[in-house]
């Protein structure tokens, strides 16, 4: 699990970027808000999205590129024709 953070200053593209704790890009402690541990960024954005509609992935230390793996149904290997 990682440490991320919501920038409170906006970026270029008028946005608050989600960051890991240690982030080269990271605000300093007062222009930002501590999310919580998660598994990467997406999880991360996921909580900030409820804070601030705003909110975005650091592209430097927590891109989309990973996510969590979704099954559209459990198989039951007993099924037939499966």
């Amino acid at each position: 699990m990682k440490f991320f953070y919501l920038s409170s200053l906006k970026n270029a593209e008028g946005k608050f970027e989600i960051h890991e704790k240690d982030c080269p890009h990271i605000p300093d402690l007062i222009d930002r808000d501590y999310l919580g541990p998660f598994n990467h960024g997406s999880e991360a954005l996921r909580k900030a999205l409820e804070i601030n509609s705003n909110a975005v992935c650091c592209p430097v230390c927590c891109a989309l590129s990973q996510g969590p793996v979704i099954f559209s149904k459990k198989r039951n290997v007993s099924e037939p024709g499966e």
